[in-house]
């Protein structure tokens, strides 16, 4: 059992039986005299990929998820899914489209991946937090075309589609943030 003081980004706890990653939360103080002081939590339950909201009064005690996380890689694309590899136990595990394309435009084969796993079964897939990927496809720089800065799309070689700075062309590598998915800078 886990107490909601002990609540931080990043801690998985079980909620209903589902393994649940807290995404965000904020405690708030009671105007009232004698109210309980509430932990409000926003959170991702990892089966269904649902993003929750929940409050608990301060104090409160939640189970602690069977939740552990593994160094992983990425081996190749099957179908919709993805094959991925255990680094510990060299377990490999094919995954359907559900985990595999929110991370996809990011995977090269043989990269590094962070695996959770929820009673023995994967149930996500965490990218390195920046990942260096080649543009393959970018309309040509415009020169003195104006005073602020412009960005326009390109396509990685994952085929991932991101907003770079005007100047960059094709064949030149490029740093992104897989959190939100936008062009970190040149590799």
């Amino acid at each position: 059992m886990i107490s909601t003081n002990d609540f931080k980004r990043g801690l998985v706890i079980q909620l209903d039986g589902a393994p649940c990653l807290i995404l965000e939360f904020a405690t708030q103080s009671p105007s009232a005299r004698g109210g309980a002081t509430l932990v409000k939590t926003k959170y991702r339950n990892l089966l269904t990929g649902q993003v929750l909201e929940k409050a608990f009064k301060a104090g409160d005690r939640v189970d602690e998820a069977d939740f552990e996380k593994r160094k992983g890689q990425f081996l190749y694309p099957s179908g919709d899914g993805g094959v991925f590899m255990d680094m510990e136990s060299y377990e490999q595990y094919e995954l359907g489209a559900e985990l595999y394309e929110p991370v996809k435009g990011y995977l090269l084969e043989g990269m590094e991946v962070v695996l959770g796993l929820f009673e023995g079964r994967v149930v996500s897939v965490e990218p390195p937090m920046v990942v260096e990927l080649l543009v393959t496809d970018t309309a040509p720089a415009i020169k003195n075309a104006t005073a602020q800065a412009q960005t326009k799309e390109a396509i990685l070689e994952t085929g991932l589609a991101i907003q770079v700075p005007a100047y960059l062309e094709s064949g030149i590598k490029v740093r992104v943030d897989t959190r939100e998915g936008r062009f970190v800078s040149r590799a």
